[in-house]
């Protein structure tokens, strides 16, 4: 019986935010996926009911599922209006906009589009693209914001790791400039570790060069 009231609580709790919706089409591919409404749901629910039961029994468990399922409702619903607006602002730019495994949202920036070949400073055409995701960070105050920056292999390790960390502050100056909070903002540069391509073609090599911007809920 206490299992089938935490469930019911569990269904309850997702039920009252039933009509922001379950599932968001992703502009690049058409294709619809889980939204984190529904997913912030799921696990405020499930993280209330085991609160609730701890504190209050069954009739806890059941109180602590709604309203575990509308705080993270409303979370995820957050983070899924802030991935909305960052998609419809990047189409057609060249970033790619992606989930990580961890739920974050990752932009992938490569660097032939945002820096000069050796150079740091970022590309007169790209300031309108950084202006636009700058735009949605200021809607969205809650993200903590990892800007992290790649080479390719070719060159001296010392050389390339200050050529990433370089890379990711120029961004991270623009943001702060452009009033996103400071203390928001962590730079990070990897030179060449932690490549997505190899390093044998100059078509991998292009891909490993590159800046992320991760959002973290």
């Amino acid at each position: 019986m206490k299992k089938q009231r935490s469930l019911q609580g569990i269904l309850i709790g997702i039920s009252i935010l039933s009509l922001t919706g379950c599932a968001t089409n992703d502009p690049y591919t058409g294709e619809q996926q889980l939204s984190d409404t529904t997913k912030g749901s799921f696990i405020g629910a499930a993280g209330g009911a085991l609160l609730g039961g701890l504190i209050g029994g069954k009739n806890g468990a059941l109180i602590g599922a709604g309203a575990g399922a509308v705080s993270g409702g409303l979370v995820g619903h957050h983070f899924d209006e802030e991935s909305n607006d960052l998609r419809q602002q990047l189409v057609g730019t060249g970033v790619q906009v992606q989930k990580t495994r961890s739920g974050d949202l990752q932009l992938i920036m490569p660097s032939d589009i945002t820096f000069g070949f050796d150079q740091s400073k970022i590309k007169n055409g790209f300031y309108a693209v950084l202006g636009s995701i700058a735009k949605v960070l200021q809607k969205y105050r809650n993200n903590s914001v990892l800007i992290t920056g790649y080479t390719d292999s070719v060159g001296k390790a010392e050389y390339n790791q200050e050529l990433s960390e370089n890379r990711a502050q120029s961004i991270g100056d623009y943001f702060v400039d452009s009033g996103i909070g400071p203390n928001r903002i962590i730079t990070r540069g990897f030179g060449a570790r932690y490549a997505v391509a190899t390093n044998n073609t100059k078509t991998g090599r292009a891909e490993n060069r590159r800046v992320t911007i991760t959002l973290q809920q």
